[in-house]
């Protein structure tokens, strides 16, 4: 009992359920793999451990010249048990290796759907290449988890234990010895190198990390690195992290191949040791000689098992950094909120919004991004928020449609509060624009086609309706519409929405990068759609804002003006000042 207890207290400290916990549900998915894989794996180790007693023992008997029927028997004994490893050891890997990569797709899809609402909010965390570091080789690590951490130890204290109980009928000695050499080899020694490891291994983490986020940085940078004349010292760098990963590799797989070394030495020492003390009481009359060479070859096979032992610390260690560095990825408390149980928006019309008390601040930051914003949307109604760069604009508009979760204060829609109602129906109820809007590699259709009835007539009329006849539906478009202008991809990104015809529209900055005259046109167009619908405009221009019904202007994170455009003017305050700086500087570049 009291050996159960240190085992158990030993394991939940080195398994950290915390962190391999998901992990392990994961991976009961696949529960009969799991028990035919240990089940193969016991019976394939088991006959091993036995065809090679047999063997000993035929060739002790054979010297004292025994009737041939018993040598027919033992022989018939080694090819059957030779027989039944073989197949034993086939269904061991078969089994195993489905199982796994069962768990490997299980575990990659419910990473996904973990991360996936989490954008765009986790990109403020973790640079682009650390995030692909992790999902791709963290995820990889984590195949290893059944085949080199959770299965071998249970197989390898099965057939020890019916090894020790075999063992104690021929010599009390030699079993004693063999328990001995298993609580060495299978607990002691790893324990103690699994305290080196976790250095080792947070170390080559960590450097892979690095290396991930500077070639990511190397590649996307590098037509300005190009333009600015850098690319030979980013190279350099990068080089010196690749030298620091590998080194740090190298460390790890001398300690792994020491740690290898030890237990072998152990292995064989113990087997050493039995063959010794066989011989001893041989000599004394205590243990038939007959039985000495089946001991040995009982303790030389049993201590095979103990190979895949040697190597748990170092993968035991790394699964335990992967799935830490993944779930803290996903383990936000303010990400747990699911949208699983919740209602979905359902709206006819026009909505009303109501924003109450709201106060933001991204992950890890200090500074409050929103504080105290509180404003009410009427159904039907069109509103501007305007403000310097930096004033939360853009922040108030991604918490309206709820890219972030609502930590302090309230947002609601038609009266529902946002935290009662599923995201995606939310979204399904809205048009947005944001500053940056992504493209698809493929076709302009690929791009445009939201709704599979939508007829290409339509689309053609929407491309008309935003100066952007000259395209066909044919048309390329590369990876993040590399071969459009900045122009370009704006009024694609409202042609979307022009097909969509979602009541509620939410729009930044949506023609920053047209020119004048195109952005009145489409201006036009755009306002004619939404006439009955609730829009919400983010605008850095003040031009033509005389027709909104509110304007919110907000300065470092909070409103500090409210009002319809004549009675801001006639307020001469912060809107009057910009308003008056925005005539000056279009005076001056007339002039």
């Amino acid at each position: 009992m009291r050996y159960t207890k240190g085992w158990f207290l030993f394991s939940r400290e080195v398994l950290n359920v915390k962190d391999l916990g998901t992990i392990v549900k994961i991976m009961f998915r696949e529960k009969r793999d799991i028990y035919l894989s240990v089940l193969c794996g016991f019976i394939a180790g088991i006959t091993a451990v036995g065809l090679f007693a047999s063997s000993g023992y035929l060739i002790s008997k054979s010297a004292f010249a025994p009737p041939i029927y018993t040598l027919m028997i033992l022989v018939a004994s080694v090819k059957l048990l030779g027989i039944i490893s073989a197949v034993s050891r086939y269904g061991e890997r078969y089994f195993s290796h489905r199982g796994t990569f069962t768990m490997l797709s299980n575990l990659r899809s419910s990473f996904y759907e973990k991360i996936e609402p989490l954008v765009p909010r986790v990109f403020h965390q973790y640079r682009s290449g650390d995030l692909l570091a992790r999902i791709v080789g963290d995820i990889e690590t984590l195949q290893n988890f059944f085949l080199l951490v959770f299965y071998p130890p249970i197989v390898t204290a099965l057939i020890f234990v019916c090894t020790i109980f075999i063992a104690m009928f021929f010599s009390m000695e030699a079993a004693l010895i063999i328990f001995i050499g298993f609580i060495l080899t299978t607990i002691i020694v790893p324990a103690l190198f699994l305290l080196r490891q976790r250095k080792f291994q947070l170390k080559v983490r960590n450097s892979r990390s690095r290396f991930s986020i500077e070639i990511t940085e190397f590649l996307y940078g590098y037509r300005d690195l190009k333009i600015y004349q850098q690319v030979e010292g980013k190279e350099h760098q990068l080089n010196l992290s690749s030298d620091a990963y590998l080194k740090e590799q190298e460390r790890e797989e001398i300690h792994h191949l020491f740690g290898e070394s030890v237990n072998t030495f152990l292995s064989l020492s113990i087997s050493f040791i039995v063959l010794g003390t066989g011989a001893y009481l041989v000599s004394e009359g205590q243990l038939d000689g007959i039985f000495l060479a089946m001991l040995v070859m009982i303790s030389l096979t049993v201590f095979e098992n103990v190979t895949t032992i040697a190597a748990l610390p170092g993968h035991l260690e790394d699964n335990k950094q992967a799935a830490a560095r993944l779930n803290k990825v996903v383990s936000y408390e303010e990400v747990q909120e699911s949208d699983v149980g919740k209602a979905k928006l359902i709206i006819q019309s026009a909505p009303s919004l109501e924003v109450e008390n709201l106060t933001f601040t991204f992950p890890d930051q200090s500074r409050k991004a929103l504080s105290n914003i509180s404003l009410r949307l009427p159904a039907g109604s069109k509103t501007a928020i305007v403000g310097p760069s930096g004033s939360g604009k853009s922040t108030l508009m991604q918490l309206i449609m709820y890219l972030y979760p609502i930590a302090d204060g309230e947002i609601r829609i038609n009266d529902q509060p946002y935290r009662q109602l599923n995201k995606e129906s939310i979204w399904k109820h809205t048009n947005i624009v944001l500053q940056e809007n992504h493209f698809f590699f493929g076709t302009i259709r690929d791009n445009l086609l939201l709704d599979a009835k939508t007829a290409d007539d339509d689309i053609l009329q929407v491309l008309e309706k935003v100066k952007l006849g000259h395209f066909s539906l044919d048309d390329s478009v590369l990876e993040k519409g590399e071969n459009l202008s900045g122009g370009e991809k704006q009024r694609l990104a409202i042609a979307r929405i022009f097909l969509k015809k979602a009541p509620l529209w939410l729009l930044d900055e949506p023609t920053s990068s047209l020119d004048a005259i195109t952005e009145a046109e489409i201006y036009q167009h755009l306002f004619s759609l939404a006439e009955k619908d609730t829009l919400v405009l983010i605008s850095h221009r003040l031009q033509g804002l005389e027709e909104m019904d509110q304007i919110v202007v907000m300065d470092r994170g909070r409103i500090v003006e409210m009002g319809n455009y004549h009675e801001l003017m006639e307020m001469r305050g912060y809107f009057y000042g910009m308003k008056q700086i925005e005539k000056s500087v279009f005076t001056w570049g007339v002039t």
